[in-house]
């Protein structure tokens, strides 16, 4: 999956979003991102850093400088913006539970999410 282009495409595709809708998110036509993800262009840096955005992943991750898809600078913003030291130490603790567990934390927060909606 290493690629530019691939990692792009994949990373669409993990969100359900069409080349068309995805394309009008960043700015550019539908037939310059199906292009990226064929790697028959790069887009430019600013482009780059929308899509990065958009995903919430590095500019390293999208360039396979890096296989990690957490983006450190959205973890750190976070974790920088929680005072009480009680809040943080269970945000610091998340990274130790399975998947399952984060899941059915997931599922407590969408029922609190929904009531206040």
């Amino acid at each position: 999956m290493g690629s530019l282009g691939n990692r792009i495409k994949y990373l669409r595709e993990k969100k359900y979003i069409s080349q068309k809708d995805f394309a009008k998110q960043i700015g550019v036509s539908s037939t310059v991102l199906s292009r990226y993800e064929s790697d028959d262009r790069k887009p430019d840096y600013d482009t780059l850093q929308s899509i990065a955005d958009y995903f919430k992943v590095s500019t390293d991750y999208l360039l396979g400088r890096t296989d990690i898809l957490e983006s450190t600078y959205n973890k750190n913003y976070i974790a920088a913006n929680i005072h009480d030291p009680e809040l943080q130490l269970w945000y610091n603790e998340l990274p130790q539970y399975t998947e399952k567990d984060l899941r059915k934390l997931k599922t407590i927060w969408e029922i609190i999410r929904d009531k206040h909606n």
